[in-house]
């Protein structure tokens, strides 16, 4: 038990130790140095392009995304005001970014049809949390498989783009709702009325497969 608690006590300190340090980066940066300004890019890269991509399925949107989100961030880095972790604000900015290009995504008709091109990524995010199947020895149920595959794709496509983001942030990512709420910049309470409406939608969509 007093070891517990003395790992506990650790790990908070190593926390503590970490923002201070990443917040006197950020001051830093603020005060115009741009090394460390590249240095708070290394940490979060690599983290940023994988939420960007998780969000969007496409390569190439995602690399859009990620630059314009941390050219928002050098933009709007004097309004940092440390009232959260930069973590939480950077993340709020990639989101933001992410779910201005899916609003301009679904207003495109191309972008609309039955069967998205870009349906791979969320269908293998669902079947990796399904039970494993081999093809070769059913190769009936793996051809149910990417039919129901096909049609979560394109139901999730009939959502709002934040109905689908909060629902894959929370489904596939596994973040809480109040992480969400944070990294959209809205409520608790607002992230669960737009899940339970996506929820909702999708249900509706995916009758046709009971």
């Amino acid at each position: 038990m007093g070891m517990s608690v003395a790992l506990d006590s650790d790990a908070r300190l190593a926390a503590a130790a970490k923002v201070q340090e990443e917040h006197g980066l950020v001051r830093t940066a603020q005060a115009g140095d741009r090394l460390a300004f590249e240095e708070l890019v290394r940490r979060y890269d690599r983290e940023v392009l994988r939420l960007a991509l998780n969000l969007v399925h496409r390569a190439e949107d995602a690399r859009d995304i990620y630059q314009e989100a941390f050219m928002r961030v050098y933009k709007n880095l004097h309004r940092f005001r440390f009232e959260c972790s930069f973590y939480t604000w950077l993340y709020r900015i990639v989101t933001n970014v992410a779910l201005d290009h899916l609003r301009r995504r679904t207003s495109r008709k191309e972008d609309q049809a039955p069967v998205p091109e870009d349906s791979e990524s969320t269908t293998r995010d669902f079947f990796d949390r399904q039970p494993e199947a081999r093809a070769a020895a059913n190769p009936e149920r793996n051809l149910l498989g990417q039919e129901l595959g096909e049609h979560i794709a394109t139901a999730l496509n009939r959502l709002s783009p934040r109905e689908r983001m909060v629902f894959e942030m929370k489904h596939y990512q596994g973040l809480k709702l109040r992480a969400i709420g944070d990294m959209l910049g809205t409520s608790e309470e607002t992230v669960k009325n737009s899940l339970f409406r996506a929820t909702r939608k999708l249900r509706a969509s995916l009758e046709c497969m009971r």
